[in-house]
């Protein structure tokens, strides 16, 4: 689900940028692959290829248009590149390019560019395309489906990007190429009046195996071809993934139905009501000739025999044989390969065990060891500890020692101290008792002098009361 969210995401910010000037990305809401739309019958790509994260690429090299590709972000494959056969020529040193614009929509690359050369000025670079790193010790080619061979020069060097590859092993990437090729050059090429009117798509079927969990191996790789002219024919191949010997030839239908649900390849069916039967038989009957390892004639006049009733009758009577030998070989071929994967699986469990066991042996070495290096290491820890605290020990008994010797010590002293100063104590108090006792005296005599003074007043308050009281007044005159 988030891969899906996030594909969606991807495709609505690619839609605001043109096309790049050597691969294009198409919008999803565009009906084709614009430029790229001549490599297909009629100019319409193939239908049912709806997923959000189906992506439309027009490769191209120089600002022109090479091959089409729908790629897969999910699977980090393309589902398959359309294709015209130009001329055969050897194939230029490989030097991959990707897809800027897929993974980083606001980088300012809007072309597709040499892999080696893009540094880190593409963000999330392989998020949603495979890359080199991808393939490096996985036991895997990039195998492209768009064969470098079938293509001249300048068509030669768009082929080899990452979104025109897939994850196939040395021996089935070898042979796809070589059968794809003879199977172009001489079977459809020499069958069909106008060359330029034979349309290729070769395409792969992601299966859940991938490559260091990215990048998806195909369960198959298939070809399918239009001869879009008068006299015209179609035809399905179909390689097994497990088996790199195996070319299976079927109608476009019946490849539609390994496809997605809805699939139509060719625009009705590159006019499969009108197709010339001979001719298609012709076409299989040069397969079958590849198939079983022969040669196909490719003089002028090979048309006219091939349509020779004597061809037909041989080929209609070798064709069971053929059958039957491809079917034994095939019965062989998948018991050889059933013991191998008997013995693989046998070696692989014992291998395991044996491995289990050495880890498990493993784990409880170290954990012992560390376990012991902790106690060696704790070792001098605790030493220096126990002495330290020794030390502290000794400290503490020399004050305590100190402490009570200074107790008993101050004992003495005291007295003495005091004994001696009670002399200077007791002469120093003698004023001070004289002046207390002179203090006494005055305040005695003081006492009785107002004690005297206040009784005579006394005395002298009541006779004079009693005189007024009892003695009569006298004149004025008296």
């Amino acid at each position: 689900e988030w891969t899906m969210k996030t594909s969606i995401v991807f495709l609505l910010c690619i839609s605001v940028f043109p096309g790049f000037s050597q691969g294009r990305v198409v919008r999803e809401d565009e009906t084709g692959f614009a430029e790229c739309n001549v490599y297909f019958p009629g100019q319409v790509p193939p239908e049912g290829f709806t997923e959000p994260f189906h992506v439309k690429i027009c490769q191209q090299y120089n600002k022109e248009p090479r091959f089409a590709t729908l790629y897969s972000t999910k699977d980090k494959i393309p589902l398959y590149s359309a294709f015209k056969f130009t001329k055969p020529s050897q194939s230029e040193e490989e030097n991959w390019l990707v897809e800027p614009q897929i993974d980083d929509p606001e980088n300012d690359l809007h072309e597709m560019v040499h892999e080696a050369s893009i540094g880190g000025t593409v963000a999330n670079l392989g998020a949603n395309q495979a890359l080199t790193s991808d393939y490096v010790g996985s036991g895997y080619e990039r195998g492209l489906l768009n064969p470098s061979a079938l293509n001249e020069e300048d068509f030669q060097v768009a082929t080899y990007t990452l979104t025109n590859a897939v994850p196939l092993s040395p021996a089935l990437s070898k042979s796809w190429h070589r059968d794809i090729g003879k199977v172009v050059e001489q079977a459809l090429i020499p069958h069909c009046s106008k060359m330029d009117h034979l349309y290729l798509l070769a395409g792969a079927i992601p299966s859940t195996v991938r490559v260091k969990g990215k990048v998806s191996v195909p369960e198959s790789l298939w070809l399918a071809a239009c001869c879009d002219a008068p006299g015209g024919w179609s035809l399905g191949l179909v390689k097994k993934i497990n088996d790199e010997n195996s070319l299976a030839d079927l109608t476009v239908r019946e490849l539609e139905k390994q496809l997605l649900p809805g699939v139509h390849l060719f625009k009705g069916n590159c006019g499969e009501d009108k197709q010339s039967q001979g001719k298609r038989e012709a076409v299989l009957q040069a397969v079958s000739q590849i198939r079983s390892g022969g040669q196909v004639e490719t003089s002028d006049n090979q048309e006219t025999k091939d349509s020779g009733w004597v061809r037909r009758v041989a080929g209609i009577i070798a064709t069971p044989f053929i059958k039957l030998l491809e079917l034994l070989i095939y019965i062989f071929v998948e018991l050889v390969k059933f013991v191998f994967y008997f013995l693989w699986l046998v070696v692989k469990r014992v291998v395991g065990t044996v491995l289990d066991g050495v880890y498990s042996l493993w784990n409880g070495v170290v954990s012992y060891l560390k376990a012991v290096s902790m106690v060696l290491i704790s070792i001098p820890y605790d030493v220096g500890r126990v002495i330290v605290n020794i030390f502290l020990g000794f400290l503490q008994i020399v004050r305590d020692v100190m402490s009570l010797t200074y107790r008993i010590l101050s004992i003495p002293v005291g007295f003495v101290l005091h004994l001696a100063a009670f002399p200077y104590h007791s002469i120093c108090a003698i004023p001070s008792v004289l002046k207390d006792m002179a203090t006494g005296i005055g305040g005695t005599f003081s006492l009785v002098i107002d004690a005297t003074a206040a009784v005579l007043h006394g005395f002298y308050y009541l006779a004079g009361h009693i005189v007024k009281r009892f003695v009569p007044k006298g004149s004025s005159d008296d």
